[in-house]
């Protein structure tokens, strides 16, 4: 007969994790955070296609990815303020907005810097496959790694946020500490939003010289330094409860009036400038705070 397996002492005193019961999910919000993780799913969709017209209005496929991603941005935005309406604001929501934030603002902003360096760097003869770590030069595999690197950068800045955040009160949103992972993805999406209207609307498929390969440049350049700027420490403020939120002096309302007239007129360029302001104020305001204490 087999004897029984006798207790450690630190078996005696461990405690023992009681599984607990989710109560429920508020609707609302829940939904429009799906909401946010359908729309990065559709871009890496479009982001897959081979870079042209779509028989969504003519559209480039780019242009679509693009606009989703933008998209899933409103959706990340209203779901968070329904929760505060609703009251329903909990751990839940927070880790379910931080997996679609990972997809939306991760993985298809990566996928589609991929897709138009994939397509635009091999100049007049495009390029239909995507560049990967087994591309045949070297260019295409440092592309690929400043990916890999960007998709990284953005799961740690995710998990960082929900393990540094005591609570899901304002009080604590005030700023955050590191780019936010909707500013570096809008700030690549919207990049390449502009440069989508620049190639069909302004220059009809017929750039300037050396404008493909600048941009195959100049777009991996800007990713990879978003991504160090959502793992590091500057401070970025959260722009809806700084500004947004209660009462505010008569001319912040005129400036935000601003931003709101140039996109009607010139969208992709206004809304290109607003991510790449944003994403410079952070470095910006260090660099001046550093400044006057020396």
């Amino acid at each position: 007969m087999t004897s029984p397996t006798p207790i450690t002492p630190g078996e005696l005193h461990r405690p023992h994790r009681a599984i607990r019961r989710l109560p429920g999910v508020a609707v609302v919000p829940t939904l429009l955070t799906l909401g946010n993780l359908v729309c990065g799913f559709a871009a890496i969709h479009y982001a897959s296609k081979p870079v042209g017209a779509s028989n969504f209005m003519g559209w480039s496929t780019l242009t679509i990815a693009g606009a989703l991603v933008i998209a899933g941005m409103l959706f990340d935005g209203i779901d968070g303020l329904a929760a505060r309406i609703t009251r329903s604001a909990s751990e839940f929501g927070a880790q379910l907005d931080s997996m679609a934030d990972m997809v939306t603002f991760g993985v298809a902003p990566a996928f589609m810097m991929l897709r138009l360096v994939s397509y635009y760097y091999g100049g007049p003869d495009h390029y239909t496959g995507i560049l990967g770590p087994d591309a045949d030069n070297v260019y295409g595999k440092i592309i690929w790694g400043v990916a890999a690197f960007y998709i990284c950068c953005t799961a740690l800045r995710l998990a960082r946020f929900n393990a540094e955040t005591p609570s899901v009160e304002e009080a604590d949103h005030r700023y955050f500490r590191g780019l936010p992972s909707p500013g570096a993805g809008g700030t690549v999406a919207s990049l390449t939003l502009l440069h989508q209207h620049l190639m069909v609307a302004r220059f009809h498929e017929v750039p300037p010289y050396g404008f493909e390969r600048t941009s195959a440049l100049f777009l991996p350049l800007v990713t990879l330094l978003v991504s160090a700027a959502m793992i590091s420490r500057i401070r970025y403020w959260h722009l809806f409860n700084r500004y947004l939120r209660g009462r505010q002096p008569f001319a912040t309302v005129a400036w935000a009036i601003l931003p709101i007239a140039f996109a009607i007129w010139w969208f992709q360029v206004a809304i290109a400038a607003a991510f790449t302001i944003y994403s410079l104020s952070g470095p910006v305001a260090w660099a001046i705070r550093r400044g006057r204490r020396s």
